[in-house]
């Protein structure tokens, strides 16, 4: 890279948000495979952060088992998917809120652990914004709050450019989890942040994770755009 061109990019780095709504999950996810093609071709394009919600779908990472998944996959009452991130099983609804980081690690930092651990740091964060304190356990992938789950990562990272995020539970209907082991984990439960503070919204949560995200990867300022794809 260019160092002129890093310098430009460090001193201004300004970050794109797309807040998605509903958006049904393969249609996200063709979004994201856009995305990252179209950064890899233009190094100069801005990072983006997609932000939305799923209506309900479960998606495997790369090696999960099926040992985890406890229903006929061939039954059509499930959307399931197996997709190009790292994990488990996990399942995504209404109530629980989807960031989707399109980041150019050049520009950051090309580690794979930092980047994992900044986006757990997200969510404890804006978690302590609201008086929740969440934690991080040692060997685990996530976000934990009272011995509970209440944000799974998952990632794919090609030629350093990023994709797939994370997903926190603010008010999900929870019934979906029992369908399977999420991430894998069987020892320790699911939760959402409605446990802890009925009173928070999805849009509340959706603001102190975004403040959050542009503070802890140190954007310098962020602007909402619509989308401009034919995936949408």
């Amino acid at each position: 890279m260019h160092k002129n061109q890093l310098l430009s990019q460090l001193s201004d780095r300004k970050l794109v948000v797309q807040n998605l709504g509903l958006t049904p999950y393969k249609t996200v996810w063709r979004y994201q495979q856009e995305l990252v093609s179209l950064k890899k071709s233009n190094p100069d394009m801005r990072d983006i952060l997609l932000i939305c919600e799923h209506p309900p779908v479960y998606t495997l990472g790369t090696g999960s088992s099926l040992d985890f998944v406890h229903f006929d996959q061939q039954d059509s009452t499930y959307e399931i998917h197996r997709i190009e991130r790292g994990g488990e099983v996990t399942h995504h609804c209404p109530g629980q809120i989807v960031l989707y980081p399109i980041l150019d690690l050049n520009y950051h930092l090309r580690d794979l652990h930092w980047y994992l651990r900044q986006l757990e740091q997200v969510v404890i964060s804006a978690l302590a914004a609201w008086g929740i304190a969440a934690h991080r356990l040692e060997g685990l992938t996530g976000v934990w709050v009272k011995g509970y789950k209440v944000a799974a990562v998952g990632i794919k990272v090609s030629r350093w450019i990023t994709m797939h995020g994370l997903a926190l539970n603010v008010c999900p209907d929870m019934t979906g989890f029992s369908s399977i082991t999420p991430c894998g984990i069987s020892d320790r439960p699911v939760g959402s942040l409605s446990q802890f503070d009925p009173s928070l919204t999805v849009d509340q949560a959706r603001a102190q994770l975004l403040a959050a995200f542009v503070k802890i990867f140190g954007f310098s300022s962020w602007s909402i755009e619509t989308p401009n794809t034919t995936c949408l």
